[in-house]
């Protein structure tokens, strides 16, 4: 399993990266491992401000759908329009390519509420 050092992490398997005050969020190696095959990500959220810990998409793989929940407060700015013709980016590159969506902080002090790489290699038993 790959947890990039430089990103933080949730229980719910969403990773962060920060830039200033815009996050950039997806769904772990560990996650989209787990799913399986994804076949489709359904993000209606954009433009909306949601509170951390909010549903803002699902993830549909071959057997199940799971919710995607936010990592931090903030708006919605971008959504990774890519994975509409692509959603096996996620398998293939959850880190990079495979990005959900972008979101303006609205309270940027959340982040370090967040699991490190180490603590949460941990958490899964990796």
């Amino acid at each position: 399993m790959n947890f990039p050092e430089n990103l933080k992490y949730t229980k719910d398997h969403e990773w962060i990266s920060v830039d200033g005050d815009v996050a950039t969020i997806g769904i772990t190696d560990f996650a989209q491992h787990e799913l399986g095959d994804i076949v489709f990500v359904d993000i209606q959220t954009q433009g909306e401000t949601l509170n951390q810990h909010d549903v803002f998409g699902t993830v549909e793989a071959v057997k199940t759908v799971s919710d995607l929940y936010m990592p931090i407060s903030g708006e919605i700015m971008e959504v990774n329009a890519a994975l509409e013709n692509a959603p096996e980016d996620v398998n293939i590159d959850p880190y990079g390519k495979g990005w959900m969506v972008k979101v303006r902080m609205t309270q940027p002090d959340q982040v370090a509420g967040l699991m490190s790489a180490a603590d949460y290699s941990s958490s899964v038993g990796a």
